[in-house]
């Protein structure tokens, strides 16, 4: 099975995630580090409809500049906070996973076992 985690190294409940990935056999793991390599707007889109999440749902306010930016007030759209996310990757809650069975935001890190 393929997984691809959008990982933070400096982010505890990513690099459980990442172990649980890493000790799942038969996983062919691709590693993103997100802040790094940020996926593109499109491919966020994609991942929260895949996750039957809004983009509100995986916007990181803790340690962000989301509330700074107004992202976290009720009149921010799903538009605005899918560009902010696309030019400023630390506004992305993570880790993100998808594999074949689907994508899920991993907080806590064995929500990871429902796509494995």
């Amino acid at each position: 099975m393929k997984a691809t985690i959008w990982h933070n190294p400096k982010c505890g409940t990513s690099r459980k995630t990442l172990a649980i990935l890493e000790e799942t056999p038969g996983v062919d793991l691709t590693v993103v580090e997100y802040l790094k390599n940020p996926p593109t707007r499109s491919k966020l889109e994609q991942l929260f409809r895949d996750a039957g999440m809004t983009p509100q749902e995986g916007l990181r306010v803790r340690g962000s500049p989301a509330e700074e930016l107004g992202l976290t007030k009720d009149d921010a759209t799903a538009d605005q906070i899918l560009d902010a996310m696309a030019s400023e990757p630390i506004l992305i809650n993570r880790p993100l996973v998808e594999t074949d069975k689907g994508v899920r935001l991993c907080r806590p890190q064995d929500i990871v076992r429902d796509i494995l």
